[in-house]
């Protein structure tokens, strides 16, 4: 078959048309991909800022005791964790325990944790292949894993709220919980002791809102023998509740060790007012629920290894010392760590209904704790 001659010239010119068309599109997209590599590698290079928003107290006492540091962090990448490290004299000390060396950043970009007592506090921004080293006699630099340090002195007066009751020292909470179902607030004016020594643990309503109470031993007691001397909690609103319960701070592992004995009926008059729990709570066996009656009651929980007793007895009257309820949990019982133990009396939100009934003022009086190790 023969071709004419103009068709060969224009069947040679679509072709190059499209050879030159196609070389621009290929030039095009390796620009984009210039432009993308450079825009990733600008935003990897970013230089992340470290900020302190609250650094506990220059102290070089009690190594056993414990306050809050907090703070934020821009130009975070993902995967990055914070280390945390207090000087002692010379030394810098990993924090809060070598079980326990990273403390994660928040969607909100903040970042907290409970640090023993120093005259400095460093905070390093790392990646997850860094391994922090127990005790530093200098603070690395920035580099390899290491994508921030920030460094500040310990304050004159820590910025916490404290009280001394029954031989210890508790911090008292001032920021907002969600424990309750929703984001309670605190307020430390809540908290007193009275002449007697005794604990008042109070719900007040400030500015139209119902402001609760949370107190905390400032150091891990671990195993041994906690109990508590409670006055009448039999007429708390239903809505409300009074728990005793460790919690550790510094790790979400077992379930940040956590067991309670919580007196609420969570919101539902017709529940039994009183329970035994350890978590998590979605497997029945780590519930246990009873009534507690009216009077003075001693709750005491025995924490041993494997095995957690809790019991609830009357601590007045004629039936002084007789239990009222007992449970022994002997699965998912966690190990000592950073846990401390707490007293909290907040309100239980339902939802949008918000705490049912709840008009007035409430108080939980503690009249002491002891601790047997």
């Amino acid at each position: 078959m023969a071709f004419h001659p103009e068709t060969l010239k224009k069947s040679d010119y679509e072709c190059r048309l499209l050879r030159a068309r196609s070389a621009a599109r290929l030039l095009v997209l390796a620009i984009c991909l210039v432009l993308s590599a450079c825009h990733q590698a600008a935003k990897q290079n970013i230089e992340a800022k470290i900020s302190f928003t609250q650094v506990p107290e220059w102290n070089t006492g009690d190594r056993d005791e414990d306050d809050v540091i907090e703070g934020t962090v821009s130009g975070a990448r993902q995967g990055q964790q914070m280390v945390l490290y207090s000087k002692c004299g010379r030394l810098w000390w990993l924090q809060p325990l070598l079980a326990s060396p990273f403390t994660a950043i928040l969607p909100d970009k903040a970042w907290r944790n409970e640090v023993h007592p120093g005259t400095e506090y460093a905070a390093l921004l790392v990646d997850s292949s860094y391994r922090p080293a127990a005790v530093l006699r200098q603070l690395p630099g920035r580099g390899g894993a290491v994508a921030q340090v920030a460094v500040a002195r310990g304050q004159a007066k820590s910025s916490s709220f404290f009280i001394d009751f029954s031989g210890f020292k508790w911090r008292v909470r001032f920021r907002p919980s969600d424990r309750g179902g929703t984001s309670n607030p605190y307020n430390p004016e809540n908290v007193y002791t009275d002449r007697t020594g005794a604990l008042h643990l109070q719900i007040v309503d400030r500015n139209q809102r119902w402001t609760c109470s949370e107190v905390k031993v400032t150091r891990s007691l671990g195993y041994g023998t906690y109990s508590f001397t409670v006055e009448d909690t039999s007429r708390l609103d239903p809505s409300l509740v009074f728990g005793i319960f460790t919690w550790d701070y510094s790790t979400d592992e077992q379930h940040n060790r956590e067991f309670d004995i919580n007196i609420t009926r969570w919101g539902d008059p017709d529940n039994k007012n009183a329970e035994f729990t350890l978590q998590p709570t979605f497997l029945p066996s780590n519930v246990s629920r009873f009534a507690a009656p009216a009077g003075k009651l001693i709750h005491t929980i025995v924490w041993e290894p494997g095995r957690i007793t809790m019991t609830t007895s009357r601590a007045d009257g004629p039936a002084r010392g007789t239990a009222v309820s007992k449970h022994v949990f002997t699965s998912e019982v966690p190990t000592p760590g950073s846990e401390s133990v707490r007293m909290a009396f907040y309100v239980y939100w339902q939802g949008k209904r918000g705490p049912s009934g709840l008009k007035h003022r409430a108080e939980v009086v503690v009249d002491r704790f002891e601790f047997l190790p």
